[in-house]
């Protein structure tokens, strides 16, 4: 009698082909700053597709950027997108400067680069989105700085971003 063959096992390595690497996902990190809150979202290279994460409370300085920087080194973050928010004839007002400022902030911060974005509108379509979605007004105050954010992060990757 001959010996059964030997069956495979999943935990017996798969050899891998010569000259195969990995290729990593690059991270992006779509902020909506905000005068209250700052909304935060997340997409990747490989799918493109940006989803809304949180939104963190402004607090002092510091104490903001080391929140969103650890979100960042969670989800290895390798380039923030800012959403920029310009007035209606593309100019740029005090919410613009802030923003602006706020980016070479988080630049520093997280230790990735920073683009920044037209967001003008951003926020109107994210409300449309929760509404179209059937979040109640409530909800809708609690979710719209990070839909807000994804909407901005989106727009970026659609418009050629990476």
């Amino acid at each position: 009698m001959r010996p059964l063959p030997r069956p495979t096992s999943a935990r017996r390595p798969v050899p891998r082909p010569a000259g195969a690497r990995y290729i990593a996902r690059v991270r992006f990190l779509g902020v909506d700053v905000g005068r209250v809150r700052i909304g935060l979202a997340l997409a990747d290279d490989i799918l493109r597709v940006a989803r809304p994460l949180r939104a963190v409370a402004r607090r002092d300085v510091a104490a903001t950027l080391a929140d969103i920087a650890g979100t960042a080194r969670e989800y290895e973050v390798e380039r923030v997108v800012v959403g920029l928010p310009l007035n209606m004839d593309g100019s740029e007002g005090p919410s613009a400067r802030h923003a602006r400022a706020f980016a070479g902030k988080l630049e520093v911060a997280l230790g990735v680069p920073a683009v920044l974005f037209d967001e003008r509108l951003s926020t109107f379509e994210a409300e449309t989105r929760l509404r179209d979605q059937g979040f109640s007004a409530k909800d809708r105050r609690s979710r719209v700085d990070a839909e807000a954010a994804a909407v901005i992060l989106q727009g970026w990757l659609d418009g050629g971003g990476a």
